[in-house]
């Protein structure tokens, strides 16, 4: 009896290290393009999965790790405002998250569908993506992510991005089994050998990490400025939670918004999204790279994720895994993101088409052309400390113009009127 648990338990450790595994590629990216440490990453991720895990009773089998939507506001706010500043906005966002959960939790999930319809949630995904287009170009030229300095020559960045971008293209299309679900991770390797060959690879930061070192760890700072500005990019990624929770149910047969109930499900993200950003981390968010790996392996055990969460707060404990992390050259992040950062945009064009937004009428039209134009555009509101601008203006008109323009029920989709989704 004793051996069969033991083995067991083995079991479920290594399926939690693939699972790990799965996630890893896009949970240290990125730290890694936001100049954030890997490893606080890692330790967050692994923190953020033991709360949710919590909070929702171990009853679903999900992996939160590094939130893609915060790049383009992270980004901008530290240059703005600084980390600790940029972090204290992290947090207000899982507090957010919060206060959701507990509007969920009063009014149930009808709210939602009438505050965040697709033609407000989709255009606001489309801008995260394509916002960050640049920065991917610009990476994968070998440039900083703002253009303001040559990392590595354009000939041999080029040489190194482009093979790592057909590696994770081909992976990600004609992958078998679990190559499937490592694209990334794949990529990764291919550029990051290509670059050590071109003698792009800087080795000495890991010669002289230590083998045993305690994260970075950040504190944050409270900076309403920060704040203001973080705060309305949490509307996609809430979305992209409710989004995650329902995918994963399709995955193993059950309704996870009824038991535990979306209001749990949120909370746990919430604070682990908090948790992150008080320790100096990148926010979390459910991974459907996981996902996909549950339904691959038909998985099912949430204790699995236990599993993976405390094997990457193990690994942010190594130093030199660190530092091996972060001497990977911007050419080989730069490839991978041309493809990210598009499948984000994607997303967002998924959500118009799958929920039949008609663009034809004038009123979806308005909504959609602004909020896309004041995203990507550079379009600011405010001056000083106190301005919106990115992804925070867009996130804010698209309600705006929502509750403000007459003949909300015309354009409302199917799905949302009660009807089943097709």
């Amino acid at each position: 009896m004793q051996d069969h648990m033991q083995d067991a338990t083995w079991r479920q450790a290594l399926a939690g290290s693939q699972m790990l595994f799965v996630a890893f590629g896009a949970l240290v990216l990125m730290p890694l393009i936001t100049g954030m440490d890997p490893n606080v990453a890692l330790f967050t991720a692994g923190l953020g999965t033991l709360i949710f895990q919590l909070v929702t009773k171990n009853q679903v089998p999900v992996f939160l790790a590094s939130s893609f939507a915060f790049i383009a506001p992270i980004l901008a706010a530290k240059n703005d405002f600084g980390l600790p500043a940029t972090l204290g906005g992290l947090v207000a966002a899982g507090v957010a998250y919060m206060l959701l959960a507990g509007v969920v939790k009063l009014k149930g999930t009808g709210f939602i569908d009438r505050l965040l319809p697709p033609v407000v949630i989709g255009p606001v995904i489309m801008a995260i993506g394509l916002g960050l287009a640049p920065v991917a170009a610009n990476m994968a030229m070998g440039k900083a992510g703002d253009a303001s300095v040559q990392l590595v020559p354009y000939d041999i960045a080029l040489m190194i991005s482009l093979p790592a971008l057909l590696t994770t293209l081909m992976v990600a299309v004609i992958g078998r089994g679990v190559f499937r679900l490592i694209p990334i991770l794949c990529g990764i390797a291919v550029g990051y050998v290509l670059a050590w060959l071109f003698g792009v690879v800087d080795f000495s930061p890991v010669t002289v990490a230590p083998w045993l070192a305690v994260p970075n760890f950040v504190a944050p700072e409270l900076h309403w400025g920060a704040i203001l500005f973080i705060l309305p990019v949490a509307i996609a990624p809430a979305i992209e939670h409710i989004g995650d929770v329902l995918a994963i149910g399709t995955v193993t047969g059950k309704n996870y918004l009824k038991n535990p109930g979306l209001h749990r499900t949120l909370l746990g993200d919430g604070l682990a999204t908090s948790a992150a950003g008080l320790l100096g981390g990148p926010p979390n968010t459910t991974y459907s790279e996981v996902t996909g790996a549950v339904m691959l392996t038909k998985n099912f055990n949430p204790k699995v994720m236990l599993w993976a969460a405390v094997i990457a707060m193990t690994l942010a404990f190594i130093g030199k895994f660190g530092a091996l992390l972060q001497s990977i050259p911007v050419p080989v992040m730069g490839g991978i993101l041309c493809l990210l950062f598009g499948s984000i945009a994607v997303v967002g064009l998924n959500t118009l088409i799958r929920h039949q937004v008609d663009l034809s009428e004038a009123r979806n039209l308005v909504i959609v052309a602004v909020t896309l134009v004041f995203g990507i555009g550079g379009m600011v509101i405010g001056a000083g400390d106190v301005s919106l601008k990115g992804i925070s203006l867009c996130g804010i008109i698209a309600i705006a113009l929502n509750l403000l323009l007459p003949g909300g029920k015309g354009w409302r989709s199917k799905a949302l009127s009660g009807e089943p989704k097709a």
